[in-house]
């Protein structure tokens, strides 16, 4: 499956980049259904841009305070990841409860990214939590040693 990049780089005047890249992201999916392969409806909203394309200057403090070329670079990967039949599928990590749990799904692609989805009760749908490019190969290793995920 060949992933399309955007050019957000390319983008003039440059302070327009956000304004650009807002309204793709409302178009192509908080104004569409998205489905994964297997049929399950994800939901996304327009407040979750900031989550998923801005990162933070000092992870520790977790701030979101730059606005990521790379990130938005491969914002139609999210839908792509969604919907390839060969991605990596494993449960998600409840950081609150230190646990892995089976209602969230993430897609693993390319050995670096990840679109990751919290499902409803009978997996019929999910809403959006994030997607990013791993940049360390220990977080590639926790989630290829993380539980597969198992339909319900």
């Amino acid at each position: 499956m060949a992933y399309k990049k955007l050019k957000p780089h390319k983008i003039t005047p440059p302070e327009s980049v956000e304004r650009r890249m807002r309204l793709i992201w409302k178009e192509e999916y908080c104004s569409k259904d998205v489905y994964t392969y297997d049929g399950i409806l994800v939901r996304f909203y327009e407040d979750m841009f900031d989550h998923c394309f801005y990162e933070s200057y000092n992870w520790k403090q977790n701030d979101k305070s730059i606005l990521s070329l790379n990130r938005l670079e491969k914002m139609l990967w999210i839908k792509d990841t969604l919907q390839d039949k060969s991605a990596l599928l494993k449960q998600g990590w409840n950081k609150n409860k230190k646990v892995y749990e089976n209602n969230r799904r993430v897609s693993f692609i390319k050995e670096s990214y990840v679109v990751i989805i919290s499902l409803n009760k009978i997996h019929t749908k999910a809403r959006f939590i994030t997607a990013y490019e791993l940049q360390d190969s220990e977080n590639t290793l926790k989630i290829l040693d993380s539980p597969n995920w198992i339909p319900e």
